[in-house]
């Protein structure tokens, strides 16, 4: 643009506000937007209160070079320094520096920066109407009718297409959830189509936002990271992109991804990390307003409830008000149906809330949806925290359930102890804790649960149900780790079991990509930064393992077309959820009953034990659904009460069904 260096504005600066305390600095009311861009004009306003003096630069390039002009910005309301450019600046990029005790900050693209240049370290000019792929104003999330339909399917984008048996072409990329036809090598559908075909409802992606560990000039490299380590918040990650340096292409792209999504029929779920940035010196928060967005220790440090170097402080007022607004951005900008909060048990209960509550305003069918715990001890007092024993105070929000995964394959910080997979007795009151979806309910034993003494949720939606993630063990490693010896045969039965009880709980289910073709990550704990030899999914076990797949596909449409596997009510949990009595351990028998079903009357067994069990059931002529690793809706066969026996590592599920004379209930010796 043959842009040359300009003189300083010559704004007559205001004196210089001091404030004794962070809890003095003014509050900003209009939305936190610090670039506004029209061909006319181009307005930079910082939230700084505390500053003596900002610049924004403008630059040519996302890196590198000198700025081509510098200006000055003015004192204006609430705490905000502001300049307006009457002229069309589309295509450069920016950085604010700000003054504060005489020292510039160091450059930084501000807290809320929209469009990034390679490596996010310059914000971009750009009009975002350019990056709407067609047909984006009317894209439309697919219907949900109740929170309790949901079933997630967790993944990562290099985990989930970089392997050559995926056969797509955009491995690792936003644009592989977008390819339709493609197939491993076998011929099986993968990618997009996979996911149609199973069934899933919302697909949680691993942090996509701009994230710091990735070098996004070496991508042929290979480089692989979860994305725990935030640093622009509002503006996808490089690395996914086809053309990191190009600022539209990572948003156009990533809209094409959540387009695609939306017409498979899938809602979309972003993981974000509120909790802590990447670095603390020198982070965005940091060079913008110093120790606000921080917690500190009584003796002036960094607090560090989330074990990577810095906790933030969302119960003040403007990193309350930037979590709101960044959840109400990605789900207007990018139509975003769902957020898992990353250490949710660091952010105060009122803030979380109040997100339920912005976040509801647009869609009331909006997943929220965290980890009710925290990596240390954060600075507020627990019962002002979203950590799991509060969650009966946040309505609408669900944490995950360590009580029922840790029932089922053993605790977190061992993995070679099993529980009820391994044949352990004594986890069952777990199992059930997780069945009922953590409320209060009378077949349930709460002395004997793991890790709570009684009932965190009030609804069963808000507890997330699961038996692995990203975090720690895939499920076949943890099998195979915590089972000596354990037969290849048997890891496929105890996986299939394992998620039977996933799928069935009340709670909402959650699937960690892969498993549902056993995938492993060859005994890695903490595959954070590993290769993608160990990360990704191998496609080729769709083929060998076809038989779990066809559970999981079956057994999650069993969910979806019967509603007392998903009653969406403690009221109604606590009248249709009655729980069998056993003679033998590590099973658990339970039986559903709900007006609203076709099926009035499902007995669900789950058999850890490695000979068969008996159970005791109601009289009457069932028709079996479930048996020895296979579903089958329509049926697999007839079998006649006061008994039923399940094979072993295994689960039955039958119904109730009218005899030859009509009877709904006949019983047999």
């Amino acid at each position: 643009m043959g842009l040359t260096l300009t003189a300083l504005s010559a704004c007559k600066q205001e004196k210089v506000q001091s404030y004794a305390s962070f809890e003095e600095y003014p509050v900003r009311t209009d939305e936190l937007v610090e670039m506004s861009y029209t061909p006319a004009e181009t307005v930079f306003t910082l939230w700084a209160p505390a500053a003596e003096d900002v610049r924004v630069m403008l630059y040519t390039e996302g890196e590198g070079g000198r700025a081509e002009e510098t200006y000055t910005l003015a004192k204006a309301e609430q705490g905000t320094w502001k300049v307006k450019v009457p002229k069309d600046l589309k295509g450069l990029f920016y950085v604010f520096n700000v003054k504060q005790n005489g020292n510039w900050l160091g450059e930084t693209p501000g807290i809320n920066a929209h469009a990034v240049g390679v490596n996010g370290q310059r914000g971009a000019i750009i009009d975002l109407r350019d990056t709407d792929p067609a047909g984006w104003s009317s894209d439309r999330a697919p219907q949900l009718s109740d929170l309790s339909e949901a079933v997630i399917y967790e993944m990562h984008h290099r985990d989930f297409s970089a392997h050559a048996s995926s056969g797509i072409e955009h491995k690792g990329k936003y644009l592989a959830l977008t390819e339709e036809g493609t197939r491993s090598p076998e011929g099986i559908p993968t990618g997009i189509d996979h996911l149609r075909e199973m069934g899933v409802t919302h697909v949680h992606l691993l942090p996509s936002y701009d994230y710091a560990s990735v070098d996004e000039h070496k991508l042929e490299d290979g480089q692989y990271n979860w994305g725990y380590d935030p640093l622009n918040y509002n503006v996808p990650d490089g690395s996914y992109a086809t053309n990191p340096y190009t600022p539209e292409v990572r948003i156009r792209e990533f809209k094409q991804m959540v387009q695609a999504l939306h017409k498979a029929g899938i809602r979309v779920v972003l993981d974000v990390v509120f909790n802590h940035t990447f670095n603390t010196e020198g982070s965005n928060f940091e060079r913008t307003v110093p120790g606000y967005f921080y917690r500190m220790t009584e003796d002036g440090k960094f607090a560090d409830a989330s074990g990577c170097g810095n906790e933030t402080a969302s119960d003040r007022p403007m990193m309350r008000r930037f979590m709101i607004e960044s959840v109400r951005y990605w789900m207007r900008e990018y139509h975003i149906d769902g957020f898992r909060f990353d250490l949710m048990g660091i952010h105060d209960i009122e803030t979380m809330n109040a997100i339920r509550e912005a976040a509801t305003q647009i869609d009331p069918k909006v997943l929220i949806y965290g980890e009710g715990w925290a990596a240390g001890t954060p600075q507020l007092p627990a019962d002002s925290l979203a950590m799991k024993a509060n969650i009966s105070r946040l309505p609408g929000i669900a944490a995950f359930s360590d009580e029922l995964r840790d029932g089922l394959r053993g605790p977190w910080n061992n993995d070679s102890i099993g529980a009820f997979l391994a044949g352990k007795a004594g986890e069952e009151e777990s199992i059930k804790f997780g069945l009922v979806g953590a409320i209060q309910h009378p077949g349930v034993d709460y002395t004997a649960v793991n890790y709570s003494t009684s009932p965190w949720a009030a609804e069963p939606t808000q507890m997330i149900s699961y038996v692995s993630c990203h975090d720690d063990m895939c499920l076949v490693d943890r099998l195979r780790t915590s089972i000596p010896g354990i037969r290849a045969d048997e890891t496929a039965k105890l996986d299939k079991l394992a998620q039977t009880a996933v799928l069935t709980s009340q709670g909402i289910p959650f699937i960690f990509a892969g498993e549902e073709v056993m995938r492993d990550k060859k005994g890695v704990h903490n595959s954070f930064n590993s290769p993608d030899s160990i990360n990704t999914i191998d496609w080729h076990r769709l083929a060998t393992h076809y038989d779990v797949y066809n559970y999981y596909k079956n057994l999650i449409a069993l969910r979806r077309h019967h509603k007392a596997f998903h009653m969406g009510s403690a009221d109604l949990v606590r009248q249709g959820v009655s729980f069998l009595p056993v003679e033998q351990e590590n099973v658990v028998a339970y039986r559903l009953q709900d007006s609203r079903d076709e099926w009035k009357d499902i007995i669900v067994v789950l058999n850890a034990r490695r000979d068969f069990a008996r159970v005791e059931v109601p009289g009457g002529r069932y028709v079996v659904v479930c048996r020895d690793g296979v579903v089958n809706e329509q049926g697999l066969g007839i079998t006649y009460g006061p008994a039923a026996m399940v094979p072993p590592m295994s689960a039955l599920i039958m119904y109730l069904s009218e005899n030859n004379n009509g009877s709904a209930y006949h019983t047999t010796d």
